[in-house]
């Protein structure tokens, strides 16, 4: 019981360390103007136009240097997320392939193609980094292609176009063209004026179905820290307060390796999945040995099922 006890206050502290960073991370790479972004067009990189394409990239290769230097960090890791400088490469890589040399495709996904676990496990800090791959999902004349691209070899190494059903991502274009036919759709728009009429302040339907629901007793669920009967062993933490006068208590490494407690792990966001941590690991209270405790991980698939599936809960 002591021991899940600790386990559940550790898990519970790096939870809480975890939203302070990610907001850190999130904010570092949120420039203080527009001009700041990877070029100077307010669009992004992966901006799906055709136009766009090739106007961010080339802005991108024509102002190497930007103010927000944290987009510029040396890949140190074999999870790293892909830089300025190799994002360039893809592009470059893809002009010159054969399959988009009249028209160059629509990129929905451009992301890391991480090495297998086996070659990250057995990396160690100073290790020469497994080749360096990105993956690429783009769609062409209604047609979805996923690449491959190794940036050792500076050469597409892998080519499937889908043969079945479905399509990439939507991409903010997509959605911004699906949301103005919906707006301007007559039919739609008098669906919306039939239903809760705000203007008038009149309740349109009134639903309650739901009875007799069971509220769970409140004993022996509290899982404070200050709740434990015997607090867990972890190494001391500096004092916190707005000011934090002695400094955060955690740091962040190479970019992207974060220590906090006895936490370490690697973190980088995702364009599909979001904040990604990987290679986290603790360092036993009684052992002093650092214990894998999990490969990879999505803060996205976080749940809490607590709910019961009925609409009033």
């Amino acid at each position: 019981m002591q021991l899940a006890a600790m386990e559940k206050s550790s898990i519970l502290r790096f939870t809480f360390i975890f939203a302070i960073i990610f907001f850190l991370f999130a904010y570092s790479f949120y420039p203080s103007s527009k001009s700041e972004f990877l070029g100077s067009s307010p669009c992004f990189p992966w901006c799906t136009s055709k136009n766009r394409i090739y106007s961010n990239f080339d802005s991108i290769l024509e102002n190497p240097v930007h103010k927000g230097t944290h987009h510029h960090h040396s890949t140190l890791h074999p999870l790293d997320p892909l830089s300025v400088k190799e994002i360039n490469k893809v592009r470059t890589i893809l002009s010159s392939h054969a399959h988009f040399a009249s028209s160059f495709p629509t990129i929905h996904s451009l992301v890391l193609d991480e090495p297998n676990k086996t070659q990250v496990l057995a990396w160690n800090k100073g290790d020469p980094l497994p080749p360096r791959k990105a993956f690429a999902i783009v769609l062409l004349n209604g047609q979805s292609h996923m690449l491959t691209v190794d940036l050792n070899l500076g050469q597409v190494i892998s080519h499937a176009i889908n043969s079945g059903s479905g399509y990439p991502a939507l991409t903010m274009d997509d959605i911004s063209a699906a949301l103005k036919v919906t707006l301007a759709d007559a039919e739609f728009n008098k669906s919306i004026i039939s239903r809760v009429d705000l203007d008038q302040k009149k309740i349109v339907k009134f639903s309650n179905t739901g009875r007799g629901i069971p509220i769970p007793k409140s004993s022996n669920t509290d899982y404070r820290y200050t709740a434990q009967v015997k607090p867990p062993e972890l190494k001391p933490l500096n004092p916190m307060s707005i000011e934090q006068p002695k400094g955060p208590s955690f740091i962040v490494e190479d970019g992207h390796v974060v220590k906090w407690s006895n936490w370490v792990f690697h973190l980088k966001a995702d364009q599909q999945a979001g904040m990604v941590i990987s290679r986290a690991t603790v360092q036993d209270s009684e052992s002093g040995e650092l214990r894998s405790v999990m490969y990879k991980g999505f803060s996205s698939e976080l749940s809490v099922p607590y709910m019961d599936p009925d609409e009033h809960w």
